[in-house]
C-alpha cells in the first residue's frame, strides 16, 4: 500500500512537470493528498478508514478551468467505493473584487461499479464576499444541488437506508489567513489558514442515507504550507470533529467524533 501510494505521487509530479516543460503556460496544480480518515460533506466514506487523493487541477484561460480528483481507500474492503470526480467550473470576480464567484458542475463516477449504479451528478454556486468583513475574514457561501446520474440506479430510487441521493445542501464557510512567526528556521513567517463551516443539508445522502432536513455538520480545521522545492509544497491539515447530529447510523456518528489529519503533496504549474 505505501509502495502505490509513493508510485502514484511520484506520477502526478512527473506529469505535471512534462505538462508544464511541453506548454509553459499552463497553470494550475497537481497534488497527492493523504487523509487519515476521509468525511465527504459529513458522511464517512470509508468507514474510518485512510485514503489516497490524486488530483490536478488545469486553468482553461478567461476563468474557466477542470478539475479531476480521486479517492480510494487504503484497505481492500471498499474497492467498490473508489470514485473519481470531475469538475468543470467557471470562476469571475464582480465590484472590482468584491464579490467573487464560481459556478461549477461535477460529475462523481464509481469505475469499480457498473455504469452509472451510484454515480452522481451536481451543480454548484460559490459566493465569496474577501473585503466585507474587518481584519481579513472571507465569509463564503455555497449552494449544492445533488442528483443521481440516472433515475432508476441505485442511488436514484428509494433505498434501504430510506433515502435518495436527490436533494440541496448549503455551506456557510469562514476563512483567514493568520500570519505568525517562522516555524522552519529559514523562514521569517508562517501563514496559518483558518476554516470554519456548517452545512444545512436537504436531504443530500450521496449513498442513498436518510438525512434529515435540518443543520447536519460543522467542522474546523488549520492548514499551513512549507516549501520543499521550486513550485513545490507540503500542505499539512488539521480538521477538528465533525460535529455532526443528524446524518447517519450511530456507529458512523462516533467515528466522526475523532479529529482527523491531511497532508497534500502540491505541484504549481506555473
Amino acid at each position: 500500500m505505501k509502495k502505490r501510494i509513493l508510485v502514484t505521487a511520484v506520477v502526478l509530479l512527473a506529469v505535471g512537470a512534462m505538462a508544464q516543460a511541453q506548454d509553459p503556460d499552463l497553470h494550475g496544480y497537481v497534488d497527492v493528498t493523504f487523509s487519515g480518515k476521509y468525511v465527504w460533506r459529513g458522511f464517512d466514506i470509508f468507514d474510518d478508514k485512510s485514503a489516497i487523493h490524486p488530483g490536478i487541477d488545469l486553468s482553461l484561460g478567461s476563468g474557466w478551468g477542470v478539475n479531476v480528483t480521486g479517492h480510494r481507500a487504503n484497505s481492500g474492503e471498499f474497492e467498490n467505493g473508489e470514485r473519481w470526480d470531475y469538475n468543470l467550473y467557471y470562476g469571475n470576480s464582480l465590484l472590482d473584487g468584491d464579490i467573487q464567484y464560481r459556478l461549477g458542475w461535477v460529475y462523481y463516477n464509481y469505475p469499480d461499479m457498473s455504469s452509472g449504479v451510484a454515480d452522481l451528478q451536481e451543480a454548484h454556486a460559490i459566493l465569496s464576499l474577501p473585503k466585507i468583513c474587518p481584519f481579513g475574514t472571507v465569509p463564503s457561501y455555497v449552494l449544492v444541488k445533488l442528483w443521481p446520474s440516472e433515475s432508476g440506479s441505485m442511488v436514484g430510487s428509494r433505498s434501504p437506508f430510506g433515502g435518495t441521493a436527490s436533494g440541496w445542501a448549503h455551506i456557510f464557510m469562514l476563512d483567514y489567513a493568520w500570519t505568525v512567526g517562522g516555524i522552519m528556521p529559514d523562514t521569517p513567517e508562517q501563514v496559518l489558514n483558518l476554516h470554519a463551516e456548517a452545512v444545512f443539508n436537504d436531504g443530500v445522502g450521496p449513498n442513498g442515507a436518510n438525512v434529515d432536513h435540518d443543520w447536519t455538520n460543522a467542522v474546523f480545521g488549520v492548514s499551513t504550507n512549507f516549501d520543499l522545492a521550486d513550485n513545490v509544497a507540503l500542505n499539512p491539515r488539521r480538521l477538528s470533529p465533525d460535529h455532526n447530529g443528524q446524518i447517519g447510523e450511530p456507529r458512523l456518528r462516533r467515528n466522526l467524533a475523532q479529529p482527523r489529519s491531511e497532508v497534500s503533496i502540491l505541484r504549481l504549474l506555473q
